[in-house]
């Protein structure tokens, strides 16, 4: 489904997903996997023009508007489906045929950004979402789509970055965008890594030089390190997790 819909983004033209690139031992390259294309068009110019301005008003003022952002724009098409039960037998022992379950839904968002230059398309598949919280496809699962994009406009270092929309929602991504701005200066200054998840504070701590340590899963509730504090490469950092 993604690659229909990443052919829609590249202007008709379908290609195999590629999972790697290209394979280095040290900082030779061995091999490099070239584009597959699997057809070159899925269909007109005008076609493909029109279906992309259709997926670029459904988060305009389609169903998924409500992650709608001036900031940088997204096309997508929702999806909400009943999920497909098998055959199987139940607690009372009684054979239960296969069927679309009435109680239980698959909801789904497939796009790409920036919408008017497409550099990324994205399938976000939520599975059994909680029926309290809301099930349909722009609920649940667009929200996702829109993190993703956003952190990956976020941590895009700026010097290859071709988006210079600036993400609306502050706080941990904010966090990235002043990391990465440094990243071609010399960084040794401990950032505030505190309400970012455990993973992303070891990933961006790790890669400035830091040794981390951390206790409990989460989100970081604590750093040993204050924010601003200079460090040398090597040094340990201890985080608490929530």
């Amino acid at each position: 489904m993604l690659t229909f819909y990443n052919a829609v983004a590249n202007n008709g033209q379908k290609v195999k997903p590629m999972f790697i690139k290209e394979l280095r031992v040290q900082n030779k390259t061995e091999k490099v996997f070239e584009k597959v294309i699997l057809k070159e068009r899925i269909a007109s110019q005008e076609t493909i023009n029109k279906v992309r301005k259709i997926m670029e008003n459904v988060v305009k003022k389609g169903t998924a508007e409500n992650i709608y952002s001036p900031n940088f724009s997204m096309a997508g098409k929702t999806g909400t489906a009943k999920k497909w039960v098998d055959t199987h037998i139940d607690k009372e022992g009684k054979r239960i045929n296969g069927h679309y379950s009435n109680q239980l839904y698959v909801a789904s968002f497939a796009g790409f950004f920036p919408a008017d230059k497409p550099k990324y398309s994205c399938i976000v598949v939520i599975h059994e979402p909680n029926k309290k919280k809301g099930y349909y496809g722009a609920t649940v699962a667009a929200p996702v789509f829109k993190e993703i994009a956003q952190k990956i406009y976020t941590t895009t270092p700026i010097n290859v970055q071709e988006v210079t929309d600036q993400p609306t929602i502050s706080g941990i991504d904010s966090k990235y965008l002043e990391y990465y701005k440094n990243l071609q200066k010399e960084y040794n200054v401990v950032p505030d890594v505190e309400g970012m998840s455990g993973m992303d504070a070891v990933s961006l701590l790790e890669n400035l030089g830091l040794k981390v340590k951390f206790n409990g899963v989460g989100n970081v509730v604590n750093q040993s390190i204050y924010k601003g504090t200079t460090f040398k490469k090597g040094d340990i950092i201890l985080l608490k997790l929530s």
